[in-house]
């Protein structure tokens, strides 16, 4: 499976996969505020060390939780920082203005992000260790404020079914991705209308 894609498992036991497309999406499937809480992964820093290696941050250079330090400060400031992300994309995807408030907070959390490098010795690029989870909230954060402030604004979608609210940035060529996944919601919906036509 790619980096930066999930395998997801909904209330009803059905496991699917999920593209987030950036990664200031992709955090938010870790839990969030209200009814997001039940998702929640992140209960110490341990579990998100464990959770970014498989983000779209080892996208770019692998990450192992050798080379990850968050402490419990910054992972709480990542949360906060998840949890207004999703009141912000789901707004903006809803051709909605966010809060004032919400996007101070947005601002607030944009420290420097971790540093690639090239392995002296291999050549082969790498993070800058240890990587803090001060640099990953920055990560997030600088991905956020250049999504909603820039063109790709327009990409930003919340997932077309009713009982679905799982938000990614369409990354398809045409730009016409509407379902969180083929495999569930794409799916029930294809289903759905086969029914229909034939009712």
């Amino acid at each position: 499976m790619r980096v930066g894609t999930r395998l997801l498992t909904a209330a009803t036991g059905e496991r699917f996969r999920f593209d987030a497309g950036c990664f200031c999406l992709e955090l938010l499937i870790t839990g969030g505020p209200g009814p997001y809480q039940r998702y929640e992964i992140l209960h110490e820093p341990a579990d998100l060390a464990r959770w970014l290696e498989g983000s779209r941050l080892a996208e770019v250079a692998p990450l192992s939780g050798d080379d990850i330090r968050i402490q419990p400060a910054e992972l709480r400031r990542i949360k906060r920082f998840r949890d207004t992300m999703w009141s912000v994309a789901k707004a903006v995807a809803h051709g909605e203005r966010p809060s004032s408030a919400d996007l101070e907070v947005l601002n607030d959390s944009a420290e420097p992000p971790p540093r690639p490098r090239l392995d002296p010795a291999t050549g082969v690029r790498q993070w800058a260790s240890p990587v803090t989870g001060g640099q990953i909230l920055g990560a997030a954060a600088r991905e956020a404020i250049e999504l909603l402030g820039g063109e790709r604004v327009e990409r930003l979608r919340e997932c077309a079914a009713d009982d679905c609210s799982l938000l990614f940035l369409d990354t398809s060529r045409p730009g016409s991705r509407r379902w969180c996944s083929m495999q569930r919601c794409g799916n029930r919906h294809k289903v759905n209308a086969h029914r229909a036509r034939q009712t």
